[in-house]
């Protein structure tokens, strides 16, 4: 990594176009012809947080997806790995997935990879290197990578999160399992558009890519529009929900997050922003509402889906 400043979140809120250009915010690059007329844009992929109140083991929670008919799964690390302490087989897991023709598209872990303290940090890529491992062996090759660790600090320094996203990418290369580096609005680190594209453009690696999240976009503070400026093609994984506009943005929670279509969110617009930039991304519903998780699960996740995909039959296809 070259010599690297003090540049933090503060520089980027006075400065939010320095990424202009690089490779993370290419924006407006040419999406072929074929890419164009795909019958699906997009992948439809189930979060497992959004039945998480039902408390179903993982080949449950597999079982689940497959019955609703979406093509892929985002599982918690936790689950994965509390079913192989129970005695579960994720080659087993892994091979019902296959048989079903579902992707892991990503799969959510909380290695501290961000933090500040060399042997926090060490220690954060151990467990990061543990995390792939789990999701490689249920047949997936993405991961999240949020600012675990970071949530608290004000003015982080922007370049010290580059250079160490490029040690995770390094790990994630080794394993064969690519972290996607992950937008919180309620951190204090990686809470902005612009802070993502920032850390995925100055870590200087191949593999970089960033996972939005609507909800997290809105809590953030960032506007919308933000999208129009990465490159599509480095999403692979999009959480899409929707929320409502009480309560407001300073209070909401990700308690409040609703079904696709249910709340405020310009879902389309986003939607066809992301598509516009070349993103083909596993539209992950990422849910944490409470009144959610007292009901039938298989009914969540195809109300979820069937909301999904009406509103990406409103993406124009040009």
């Amino acid at each position: 990594m070259p010599e690297k400043q003090s540049f933090s979140r503060r520089d980027v809120m006075k400065f939010g176009a320095i990424t202009a250009g690089t490779a993370a915010i290419t924006a407006g690059q040419p999406v072929s012809a074929a890419a164009a007329s795909d019958k699906r844009p997009f992948g439809y992929c189930f979060n497992t947080s959004t039945i998480r109140g039902q408390a179903l083991p993982l080949d449950e929670q597999i079982d689940v997806v497959i019955d609703a008919g979406y093509n892929g799964i985002e599982p918690w690390i936790r689950d994965i790995k509390a079913f192989q302490d129970n005695g579960g087989s994720l080659k087993d897991q892994a091979k019902k997935l296959a048989d079903n023709n579902i992707k892991v598209a990503s799969a959510i872990g909380f290695a501290k990879w961000i933090v500040d303290d060399a042997a926090e940090r060490a220690a954060g890529l151990e467990t990061a290197k543990h995390d792939m491992g789990l999701v490689r062996e249920l047949g997936g090759d993405h991961i999240a990578a949020p600012p675990v660790g970071a949530t608290d600090i004000e003015d982080f320094n922007l370049f010290n999160a580059a250079e160490r996203y490029h040690a995770l990418l390094e790990v994630g290369r080794n394993e064969g399992v690519t972290p996607q580096v992950e937008l919180w609005g309620f951190s204090k680190t990686l809470s902005r558009l612009g802070e993502l594209a920032f850390v995925a453009a100055e870590c200087n690696h191949p593999d970089a890519c960033v996972l939005p999240d609507v909800y997290h976009i809105y809590k953030g503070g960032s506007g919308f529009a933000g999208l129009k400026m990465l490159n599509g093609k480095q999403i692979k994984c999009f959480h899409v929900n929707d929320y409502p506009d009480d309560p407001p943005r300073a209070t909401i929670s990700d308690a409040d997050r609703v079904h696709v279509g249910d709340g405020v969110a310009p879902v389309v617009e986003i939607l066809q922003m992301i598509y516009d930039a070349g993103s083909r991304a596993m539209l992950s519903l990422e849910l944490f509402n409470r009144d959610y998780w007292k009901q039938d699960p298989l009914e969540v996740a195809k109300t979820g889906l069937a909301k999904v995909k009406a509103a990406v039959a409103q993406v124009k296809r040009r």
